[in-house]
């Protein structure tokens, strides 16, 4: 480690993008944090993901599904990426 950096170029804020994303205040039962910091546990991932993915479900607003057709695409293009 250096003894000393130099932060004189730094920039505050996230380090992850936060692209589409926008942070807000909400107030939500206890009962609800409490199910989805137990299911975020049990599946290891974030229960503010785990409430952002239900309530796209609620609305309708999904992901396209994972089928044998995506998945070649995605392959493709990976593959395609890497020449």
């Amino acid at each position: 480690m250096k003894k000393e950096y130099d932060f004189s170029k730094a920039k505050r804020g996230a380090v992850l993008s936060t692209k589409g994303k926008t942070r807000i205040t909400i107030f939500l039962d206890d009962a609800v944090i409490a199910r989805f910091k137990a299911l975020s546990d049990r599946t290891g991932r974030g229960y503010q993901t785990l409430i952002n993915e239900a309530l796209n479900a609620h609305l309708g607003v999904a992901e396209e599904p994972m089928t044998r057709d995506v998945v070649r695409r995605i392959v493709r293009e990976e593959l395609a990426a890497q020449d």
